[in-house]
């Protein structure tokens, strides 16, 4: 299980505070049994709203850490036999360089 971001802390915290508050103000309860039922119901919300925050889209360990796009390499041609060897820089140009990205596919109008 993936851990928890901190957005989906800050969310579920803040619901659970809230709403135990604004359900213990609006029900005026001051026995137990309602303070507890209200607890559980203000928890079940906070874990709610944590677990449907939105996780971010890691797109790979290098555009992780430096914000870049990461690129699809061609795989490049195996050896014909075991005992040549194929280098990267044996394979064609277009396998080794990406094809840049156009303004149109980096920021997509949505109507």
């Amino acid at each position: 299980m993936p851990r928890p971001t901190a957005a989906q802390l800050a969310y579920g915290s803040a619901t659970v505070v809230v709403s135990t508050i604004a359900m213990l103000l609006l029900s005026q309860t001051s026995t137990g049994l309602g303070i507890a039922v209200i607890s559980a119901a203000a928890l079940g919300l906070g874990l709610l709203v944590a677990v449907t925050v939105p996780h971010p889209r890691r797109r790979g360990r290098h555009a992780a850490r430096t914000g870049a796009p990461a690129a699809t390499a061609a795989p490049v041609p195996a050896p014909a036999s075991a005992h040549s060897r194929v280098s990267y820089a044996d394979a064609p140009a277009a396998a080794r360089v990406p094809e840049p990205r156009t303004a149109a596919a980096e920021h997509p109008v949505h109507h």
